[in-house]
Formats: structure tokens, C-alpha cells, sequence
């Protein structure tokens, strides 16, 4: 394999990987939840990720700043992990793991959205239309949806995660500028050290409650989050998003809900009906549509 090919290749695997990570995250959060609270399995999964990158913590020293960067770097730590752990565990409390999956497919089409807005990017109306179809089949995933004990509200549920996908419009734009002066991991680590401090407090809320007991299953879950679901998926999708742009990075995301549904099959049982089937495949069908690759007046849609 030439140089040229494997520097191709590289991101694209880094991006496959984190995908996957990422889907296997649904199922770790369920299963966490089986034993502890919300806020504990997320501060417990940024904790381990931090004590994962204490080693490199020395070698950041010497990362070059410039100043006033606090400010997005702090508003990348607030979209995500902050916001977005905040509506993707309350999703995941309310739906089934493999509905919240599917969810994550409108990811690519919100970027897009997003660097029209905030960019002034030019978004073509293919990609508008796509759009439209894509919530649409988002709307009757949740219609065709019943509730169930381990998804007593999938209606809420399935739109708190479009809430968690809006914070990870944000963080992907932010991160896609940002990694033109900063290494993946650093930025990396820094997400995992202000989510310790973000969600530190929010575990003495009340309707949360301390663990009283280790449970094997459950507390293993927590260690996969912040060791595999953190430090490994969004290491790899920073270094992804370093080095394509962050339209063509979020394209990957169309991964999740694919896997996240085999997943929910194999380990948690979750099965879709006709009708959710029928809803997803709009969800995929709109991201479809919206891939225009026609570039009419210099690219399309490219965030910086």
C-alpha cells in the first residue's frame, strides 16, 4: 500500500471505528443504568477517561495556545460532553437504545444545517429535502413506538437525542476548526476533563443518588464508556475530523444506527416493528437524499 493511499485510508478507518464505538455506547448506557443513576454513569465514564489520559497529561504541556481559544474550547466541552450527555442519557432513560440510534443518522444532515447558519454556508436544496424527509421519518419512528418498562416514554425520549444531535452539530463545527491548531488528543482530553467538572456537581442533584453497591455488569459498563466509548471513539473521530472535512467526518455517523440495532438485538433484545422499519428507513432515506455531490458553484457544503 503507498503512503498516499494508507494517509486516504487512515482517517476513514479512525472514522469506521469510532462509529462503531460509539453505537456500542447505547447498550453500555443501558446496561449501566440497570444499577446506577444518570449522573454517576456519566461522570464515572469521564473520570475513567481522564485517568486514561493522565500519562499524556506532561506532553499537553507543551501544546501551543492561542489566546482567547478558552472560549470555544469551553463551548466545545458544553455542547459535548456537557449538553449533549445531559439530553443522550435522558433519551437513553426513555426510549429503547436502537430508537436513540437511529436518531444519530440525522447527525450529517444537522451539520450541513448548521454550517449554513452559523458559516453562511450555501446548502443545496437536495440537501434541504433530505432534511425534511429525515425528521419526518424521526416523527413516526416515535409514533410507531410504544411504551415499554425498559422505554416508558419514546416519544420524549426520541426527541431528547435530536437535542443531543443538535449539541453535536455544534461540537463537530467547533472541533473542525479548532483541530487546525490542536492535536486530537489534546482536545480530547480536554472534553473528558471539563465533563468531570461539568457533571462532578450534577450527581448531588436531587433524584440522584451515590452507588451503595458494585454491581459487575453495571460498573463494567462505566469503565467501557470512558476507556472505549471516550478515549478511543472520540480520539479517533478527532484525529477523522483533522484530517477530511467535517461534513464528509459526519457522514460516518450514518454507521450508528446500523450497528446500534444489531447490537440492541443481540444484547438487549430490543426487536423494531414493520412500522419503525418502514419509519428508519426514511430516516436513512432522506440522509441518502441529501448526499449531493454535484458542486454547482465551488463546493457545496465544506465547513472549515
Amino acid at each position: 500500500m503507498t503512503e498516499q493511499r494508507r494517509a486516504a485510508l487512515l482517517p476513514m478507518l479512525a472514522l469506521t471505528s469510532a462509529s462503531i464505538l460509539w453505537a456500542s455506547a447505547f447498550i453500555a448506557f443501558k446496561l449501566a443504568f440497570e444499577a446506577y443513576d444518570t449522573m454517576f454513569v456519566v461522570f464515572g465514564r469521564m473520570l475513567v477517561a481522564c485517568i486514561c489520559f493522565a500519562p499524556l497529561y506532561p506532553r499537553f504541556r507543551s501544546q501551543p495556545y492561542r489566546k482567547g481559544d478558552w472560549k470555544p474550547i469551553a463551548l466545545m466541552g458544553l455542547c459535548e460532553p456537557g449538553l449533549y450527555f445531559l439530553f443522550e442519557t435522558a433519551a437513553i432513560k426513555n426510549t429503547e437504545a436502537a430508537q436513540a440510534g437511529m436518531i444519530t443518522a440525522m447527525l450529517p444532515l444537522l451539520v450541513a444545517v448548521g454550517a449554513h447558519f452559523i458559516l453562511k454556508e450555501k446548502v443545496s436544496l437536495r440537501t434541504w429535502a433530505g432534511f425534511l424527509v429525515a425528521v419526518v421519518g424521526a416523527a413516526m419512528l416515535s409514533l410507531f413506538s410504544t411504551a415499554t418498562e425498559n422505554a416508558p416514554n419514546p416519544t420524549l425520549g426520541n426527541f431528547l437525542e435530536f437535542l443531543a444531535m443538535i449539541c453535536a452539530m455544534g461540537y463537530t463545527i467547533l472541533l473542525k476548526q479548532l483541530s487546525r491548531r490542536y492535536s486530537p488528543m489534546f482536545l480530547t482530553a480536554t472534553q473528558a476533563l471539563f465533563g468531570c467538572f461539568f457533571f462532578l456537581p450534577l450527581m448531588f442533584l436531587p433524584g440522584q443518588s451515590l452507588p451503595t453497591q458494585f454491581v459487575l455488569v453495571p460498573a463494567l459498563s462505566i469503565v467501557y464508556l470512558g476507556a472505549a466509548s471516550t478515549l478511543g471513539a472520540y480520539g479517533l473521530y478527532s484525529y477523522g475530523v483533522s484530517k477530511i472535512p467535517a461534513s464528509q467526518a459526519s457522514a460516518f455517523i450514518n454507521l450508528i444506527p446500523v450497528a446500534t440495532i444489531i447490537m440492541a438485538r443481540l444484547v438487549l433484545g430490543e426487536v423494531f416493528s414493520l412500522g419503525q422499519y418502514l419509519a428508519s428507513a426514511l430516516v436513512l432515506g432522506g440522509v441518502i437524499l441529501s448526499q449531493d455531490n454535484r458542486k454547482p458553484e465551488g463546493e457545496r457544503v465544506r465547513i472549515p
